[in-house]
């Protein structure tokens, strides 16, 4: 008995549970059905969350109120697969950094591009990411900013369904992205760079 619980407390306190590094990143690249899908399909990424930051609402949703906030998702990685670095690398060429009305044919505030970042190392890689990409395109104003992280507001509730949509509604998912013209956008911006 003494042997059982003593063996319960380590486990409580961590002692003999297993340890994995995991790392969260926050952004916004327009719809947050084409993020979640870009990313899960990166190596290392163990987990994407679609839902809402960067507004005063206290309890933003799809349907309803969430004027301010963006489209965002929740990207949690496994570090010593992909790192920060690989993760804002993905962002940059899975949307467009010079439309500020929202991202492809999808407009308004809630669709613009954003970083969302936690704390200042966070930030201060993001900022050389982004002078990379302004590096890059000399002719053109790289629009997506760098902001700070408060907090982020996953979907829930009779809105879940946007949750995974692309698995959940496979040809809907298809059908919009396609119509949407943002794999054509990204091409024309970003060429061989795009994901597939």
């Amino acid at each position: 008995m003494l042997r059982r619980l003593t063996t319960a407390l380590f486990l409580a306190a961590g002692a003999f549970a297993p340890t994995i590094q995991a790392d969260k990143a926050v952004l916004a690249g327009g719809c947050f059905w084409c993020m979640e899908a870009d990313f899960e399909k990166l190596e290392g990424v163990t987990d994407v969350i679609s839902g809402f930051t960067g507004g005063s609402h206290p309890d933003p949703t799809y349907n309803g109120d969430h004027a301010g906030h963006y489209e965002a998702v929740e990207i949690t990685y496994d570090p010593d697969v992909v790192d920060y670095e690989g993760i804002l690398d993905h962002f940059w060429v899975n949307h467009d950094p010079f439309d500020d009305q929202g991202q492809f044919c999808d407009k308004g505030h809630s669709y613009l591009a954003a970083i969302f970042v936690a704390d200042e190392r966070q930030r201060a890689l993001a900022e050389a990411s982004r002078q990379e990409v302004v590096a890059l395109f000399p002719e053109q104003k790289v629009v997506t900013p760098i902001l700070a992280l408060e907090t982020f507001h996953p979907i829930k509730g009779e809105e879940s369904y946007h949750q995974d949509f692309y698995k959940k509604s496979p040809l809907r998912y298809k059908y919009y992205r396609w119509g949407c013209g943002r794999d054509r956008r990204l091409a024309e911006i970003w060429g061989e760079k795009t994901a597939p």
